[in-house]
C-alpha cells in the first residue's frame, strides 16, 4: 500500500531528505534464529559527580558508533552484539555491493563489513564485522521498547554528520507515530520525531534515551527548501521495535516479509481514503476492490486519515484475511480480501 507523502504537508518549500552522508549520495549465519531481539530496560545512566547526563551517554554508547562507508558515500552504524553485527540504514549501504567499509572513530582501522541482509520498505540493514575485530572495550548497544516512548523524553543522537566522527546532538522526543516514506516508495509507520540536530551523515546511527539505550534508528530530516539540506530541527526514526524484529532475520539474509493488499490510495473532496489504482495482480484485484472505492473501514476500524490504511496494513501478516467496508456508486458493502507478500517496489 503506497500513500504519497506531499512536501507541502511539512510547511512551505519545506523537503524531506534521507539522512545520508557527506555531499554524496548513499548508498557467519547466527547460532541461533531469534523471532525479536529483547529490549532493554529503561534505567537512566548515573552521572559520575560533575558529570552530564548527556556526557555519560556519550561515554557508554559513543565506542560502539561505527562510520559506514560505501564507494559512493558515507553514514552511520551501530553494533548490537558480540558478534559484530552492525546495523545501519538500508539507503546507507545501497550501491556497496557486498561489502562496506567500516570505522570505530577516526583512529580506527579500516574494517570490510559484509552486508547480511537489507530491508528497503523500513530502511533497515545489518552489516557484519568479525568478532576479533571489535575493539577492545566496546560494549553492544541494547534495544529498548520504542513503544514506552514519550513525546518530551529526553533523547540523544551519536553519528557522523557531514563526515565528523561521533557527534553528539540531544533533545526531545517531538512527536510519536509520524509516517515517512522508505527508499523503495512504501511507508514506514510509528516513526519518531526529535528535535535533537539530525544531518546527512546522521543515517544509520542511534537515537538513544538516557539510559543509552537504543530507541530508534535516524533516517531521515525535513529540511528548509530544496536548497538547504541542513538540520531545522525535524529528524525522524524508525523505530526500536521494528528494528528488534528485523534485525534476527536480516542478520541471516532473510527480508522480513511484509503484508500487501495491493492498492495505491488518494484523499477524495470530502477527505475520506479513495482507491486510486489497483495492482493487477494483487489482492485488492483478485477480491473485487475497483479505482474509485471508498475505503471507509478495515476490520471495524474507521479510517480517519489517508495514512491509517496503510498502517493498518503494516500491523497485518501476510496470508491474514481482512475484511474491508467499502462505498461504490454510494452503496456500503464488505469485501474479505486474503492478504500478500509485500513485492520489492510499489
Amino acid at each position: 500500500v503506497l500513500i504519497a507523502l506531499l512536501a507541502g504537508g511539512l510547511g512551505a518549500g519545506a523537503t524531506l531528505l534521507l539522512a545520508d552522508g557527506d555531499d554524496e549520495s548513499e548508498t557467519g549465519t547466527a547460532a541461533r534464529t531469534e523471532t525479536s531481539l529483547p529490549s532493554a530496560s529503561g534505567r537512566n545512566v548515573k552521572p559520575k559527580s560533575g558529570q552530564s547526563v548527556a556526557n555519560a551517554v556519550f561515554e557508554s554508547a559513543g565506542p560502539a558508533v561505527v562510520s559506514v562507508r560505501t564507494g559512493s558515500g558515507s553514514g552511520t552504524g551501530f553494533l548490537v552484539d558480540s558478534r559484530g553485527t552492525i546495523v545501519t540504514n538500508e539507503h546507507v549501504i545501497e550501491g556497496g555491493g557486498s561489502s562496506v567499509q567500516v570505522k570505530f572513530g577516526t583512529q580506527g582501522e579500516s574494517l570490510t563489513g559484509r552486508i547480511r541482509g537489507k530491508d528497503a520498505s523500513i530502511d533497515l540493514a545489518v552489516i557484519s564485522i568479525p568478532a576479533g575485530d571489535i575493539p577492545s572495550g566496546v560494549k553492544p548497544l541494547e534495544f529498548a521498547d520504542s513503544d514506552a516512548v514519550e513525546v518530551g523524553d529526553d533523547v540523544i543522537a551519536i553519528g557522523n554528520p557531514f563526515g565528523l566522527d561521533r557527534t553528539l546532538t540531544s533533545g526531545v522526543v517531538s512527536s510519536l507515530g509520524r509516517t515517512i516514506e522508505a527508499p523503495n516508495g512504501f511507508q514506514i509507520d510509528g516513526v519518531i520525531q526529535t528535535d535533537a540536530a539530525i544531518n546527512p551523515g546522521n543515517s544509520g546511527g542511534p537515537l538513544l534515551d538516557s539510559g543509552s539505550n537504543v530507541i530508534g534508528v535516524n533516517s531521515q530530516i525535513a529540511t528548509g527548501s530544496q536548497y538547504s539540506q541542513g538540520n531545522v530541527g525535524i529528524g525522524f526514526a524508525v523505530p526500536s521495535n521494528v528494528a528488534r524484529r528485523a534485525v534476527p532475520q536480516l542478520r541471516l539474509g532473510k527480508a522480513p516479509e511484509h503484508a500487501w493488499l495491493g492498492v495505491q490510495s488518494t484523499v477524495d473532496s470530502r477527505g475520506r481514503v479513495r482507491i486510486a489504482a489497483v495492482s493487477a495482480t494483487g489482492p485488492a484485484s483478485r477480491a473485487g476492490l475497483s479505482n474509485g472505492d471508498v475505503v471507509i473501514a478495515i476490520d471495524g476500524r474507521e479510517l480517519r486519515s489517508p495514512t491509517d490504511l496503510p498502517a493498518i496494513i503494516n500491523q497485518r501478516s501476510p496470508g491474514q484475511q481482512i475484511t474491508l467496508t467499502i462505498e461504490r456508486d454510494g452503496v456500503k458493502k464488505r469485501e474479505s480480501v486474503t492478504l500478500g507478500v509485500r513485492p520489492t517496489n510499489p
